[in-house]
Formats: structure tokens, sequence, C-alpha cells
């Protein structure tokens, strides 16, 4: 079975999954999202940013999805235009408010 094959009927070995997430890495993610370092610290600034507003409180599941959010956004900063990023940040947003107002 072929490494794609592999991959969409959920049956992939651990070396299978380093290779693919690897390949992933240096490839296309890459060069979608633009270097890593400065999508990571684009990524702590927004998380930093957020959690000083919590004043020490835990993260909520709401939370979560705000933060993937965010993480969405500062990947916009970096790379090239990718709908996806704009995609799944609507997402997350809408997946958060749903799960906030179980919260209350």
């Amino acid at each position: 079975m072929s490494l794609i094959a592999s991959f969409f009927r959920g049956k992939m070995q651990a070396h299978e999954l380093t290779r693919k997430a690897g390949d992933l890495v240096a490839g296309d993610r890459a060069a979608v999202h633009g270097d890593k370092h400065a999508n990571f610290a684009n990524i702590a600034g927004l998380w930093n940013a957020f959690l000083d507003g919590k004043n020490g409180k835990a993260l909520t599941a709401s939370d979560v999805g705000l933060m993937m959010a965010l993480l969405k956004i500062a990947r916009t900063q970096c790379g090239k235009p990718n709908d996806d990023d704009f995609v799944d940040g609507i997402g997350y947003i809408a997946c958060a408010g749903e799960i906030s107002q179980t919260l209350r």
C-alpha cells in the first residue's frame, strides 16, 4: 500500500507519520505559511496578549477555539495568501461561540 493510500485509510505506522510530518513541515506547509520562526513568534505574541487578558484564570474550551483562531490570524502574516486560514479562523470562532453558550 502506498504512503498516500495508507494515509487516507488511517493505517499509517509511526515511521510513516513522522515521514509525512517532515515532508509537510519542510515542503507544503513551509511554502504556504512562510518561515516557521516568524510564524511561531506571531502566534506567541497573540497568545501572550490573550493570556494576559485572562488575569491568571484557567483556560476554557471556548478559549481554545479563540486561541486557535489567533493562530490562524497569525499565519496570515507569513507565507502566501491562504483562504484556508480565513475559513478555519471563522470555524474556530464559531465553535468557540457555540461552546461559550454552554459555559454560561
